[in-house]
């Protein structure tokens, strides 16, 4: 398959049934948990501070997350290589999601559901993993991505958010106190998905095929969850008693603009390779 590379061929060693079937349901698990955390406020989540975190979340999974996951399916599933590498970014976002739930929220079934939906969304990402001819994808894309650009902000991206998390911990560790249980969760997920995007950087960085393959996803991933958290800044307010935090607002505003640069540049870049492929 690698010597024949056509525009509307995806680079691909098997079909994606699988993958399409474990992101299903994923799909109906992520709407189902999200619709009965906001039916039923407090008996998922026992405490106000709980409340006031994860309702909102709830919303934003379902008008954020839920959607682009569908539509990476939807996309993919209609041979469009721009979905097909959005696809493993949708899943990473329901893993960083459901990773911050499961360790943000007291032991209990919504603390098991969470990690089924962590844990299959790795197994639907393993899978996509054994369909995608990664060779491919870098003969696509080796020429015209941002490989240097978009691998070094990956690689910044990590790194601040590592220390970020560890200067917390030293922090609360340094003044005998006990972080929130919400810190918690969302510090597990930095750490998680920071740790992949330094060695998707590093990939990228090293013409790695796997790098051109993963890191349009990760950049998606941490593009997505920064439009999902400033829409969270927003809907706060109307449901729980707090301020609009417009000082945080601007802060992950600008930092999304560091990741949305090199995102647009590589969706760019796989449109001109696409562009090039009908042209020859």
């Amino acid at each position: 398959m690698s010597d024949l590379i056509r525009a509307n061929q995806l680079p691909l060693k098997r079909p994606l049934t699988d993958a399409a079937n474990l992101s299903w349901i994923v799909a109906v698990l992520m709407a189902a948990a999200s619709l009965a955390g906001l039916t039923f406020p407090s008996t998922l989540y026992a405490t106000t501070e709980l409340q006031q975190s994860y309702l909102t979340n709830d919303i934003v999974n379902l008008i954020v997350g839920l959607p682009v996951l569908l539509g990476a399916i939807w996309f993919a599933r209609r041979d469009s290589l721009l979905g097909l590498l959005l696809w493993p970014g949708a899943l990473l976002y329901v893993i960083y999601n459901y990773l911050a739930y499961a360790f943000g929220n007291p032991l209990g079934w919504l603390t098991f559901v969470s990690l089924a939906l962590a844990v299959i969304s790795m197994l639907a990402i393993i899978n996509l993993i054994g369909c995608i001819e990664a060779d491919d994808v870098k003969k696509r894309l080796v020429d015209v991505a941002p490989r240097r650009f978009a691998g070094g902000v990956m690689l910044v991206f990590g790194a601040f958010f590592i220390l970020r998390t560890a200067s917390i911990i030293v922090g609360a560790f340094s003044e005998q106190t006990s972080l929130p249980i919400t810190e918690i969760g969302v510090a597990v997920a930095d750490v998680a998905l920071s740790v992949l995007l330094i060695i998707g950087g590093v990939l990228l960085l090293q013409r790695n095929s796997w790098g051109f393959v993963f890191g349009l996803g990760l950049l998606f991933a941490a593009s997505t969850l920064f439009i999902g958290l400033l829409i969270y800044l927003i809907l706060q307010p109307f449901l729980s008693d707090v301020f609009f935090a417009w000082i945080d607002f601007l802060v992950v505003l600008l930092m999304s603009l560091v990741c949305f640069v090199p995102f647009g540049l590589y969706v760019r870049a796989i449109r001109k390779s696409i562009s090039i492929e009908v042209e020859n």
